[in-house]
């Protein structure tokens, strides 16, 4: 079956909601529960996969290795998290020419300073504007495929204030951005202004615990957001079941038993009867 562009969901979808993977198991969950897309962030790939918080530990090839796994599990149109680039305009491209390469189909980058940081934790340092625009202006420029989807984000509304970051939304779109991701907002009014005074496709990011509020997909779609992201909620519920589950063992216990996913249903979510028939067919 042919699925859409990540472009076409975006222009169809009020909004295209992005569930965050951060392991491939979660990946194939997501599009086994009917979504039309998702998203892979640095956040989540930084803490499951090597246990490290994302404040940039972690660069291109770390998370490139991490993405080649998971896209490899879900044939979903994907979102991929390119932090700041790595460095100047030709790291830009590789990035984009690499991930469009992997399966990718949308990429943002951020105006954050390396090392950068989790949108929602303080301490950041900002780009000169002028050099986010080149890089926007390189990636649109020298992606490979003309209908990859290229979103500016910027920080600026926790570095400086919400007119600085509408300032450089304007300047990122000018650029030549597909979309606009304007992190961080406090509260509805700043939501309702962001989409109200910048004409664009604008992506919102609702993370459990962060300072924008939580809203749902209507919610956000009566805003003005095209798209939304639910970045860190499988990764945030899955930790809490895991530490439920070793206290229980730790109890002796065993209070929990027969309450996970069941073996069958597990061999079933890993394809095993496919690879089964294989065996059977070429044995």
């Amino acid at each position: 079956m042919t699925r859409p562009h990540f472009r076409d969901l975006v222009a169809s979808e009020r909004p295209l909601v992005l569930p965050g993977a951060h392991d491939a198991l979660s990946a194939r969950l997501i599009q086994r529960a009917g979504f039309k897309a998702y998203f892979v962030g640095g956040f989540p790939v930084a803490g499951v996969r090597h246990a490290l918080p994302d404040i940039g530990l972690l660069g291109q090839g770390e998370f490139q290795a991490a993405y080649r796994d998971i896209l490899a599990a879900s044939d979903l149109p994907v979102l991929l998290d390119a932090d700041n680039g790595y460095g100047d305009v030709k790291n830009i491209v590789h990035i984009v020419q690499s991930y469009e390469r992997l399966g990718g189909q949308a990429i943002f980058f951020e105006d954050q300073a390396s090392p950068k940081r989790c949108g929602h934790i303080a301490g950041k340092e900002l780009l000169p504007a002028e050099r986010m625009e080149a890089n926007i202006r390189a990636a649109t420029g020298e992606r490979l495929d003309p209908r990859t989807f290229i979103i500016a984000r910027t920080d600026a509304r926790e570095v400086h204030d919400l007119d600085e970051a509408l300032r450089r939304g304007e300047r990122y779109l000018r650029a030549g951005a597909d979309g606009l991701f304007i992190e961080a907002p406090l509260n509805l009014e700043e939501m309702a202004r962001i989409t109200r005074e910048l004409p664009a496709v604008h992506l919102a990011n609702m993370l459990e615990g962060g300072r924008t509020p939580l809203l749902s997909p209507s919610d956000l779609a009566k805003l003005g957001f095209e798209m939304v992201i639910y970045g860190i909620s499988l990764m945030m519920h899955a930790v809490k079941t895991m530490q439920a589950v070793l206290a229980d063992i730790a109890s002796g216990e065993f209070r929990m038993r027969g309450q996970g996913v069941g073996f069958e249903e597990f061999k079933n979510l890993v394809d095993m009867p496919r690879w089964s028939g294989i065996e059977d067919r070429y044995r």
